[in-house]
């Protein structure tokens, strides 16, 4: 379970336009998640680029959609 400031760090990160490529684009190598909320709150999630397994996350569903493709 995390703690209070865990969740405060998370959230202070989030909210800091450095971790933003291009303001839109976010990439924290300090933060391990690969999917974090968006600034706006209920605004949905985005993906952590910094982290490597946004890759793998990535090309595994374009893998995935090129065998439905395939198949279709």
């Amino acid at each position: 379970m995390k703690s209070k400031f865990d969740q405060y760090e998370n959230d202070r990160m989030i909210q800091d336009p450095t971790n933003y490529k291009v303001g839109i684009i976010y990439f924290n190598r300090k933060d391990q998640r690969i999917l974090v909320p968006k600034r706006i709150i209920g605004m949905g999630w985005t993906l952590n680029f910094a982290n490597i397994y946004t890759y793998v996350l990535i090309l595994g569903l374009i893998f995935v959609a090129l065998i439905f493709i395939r198949l279709g």
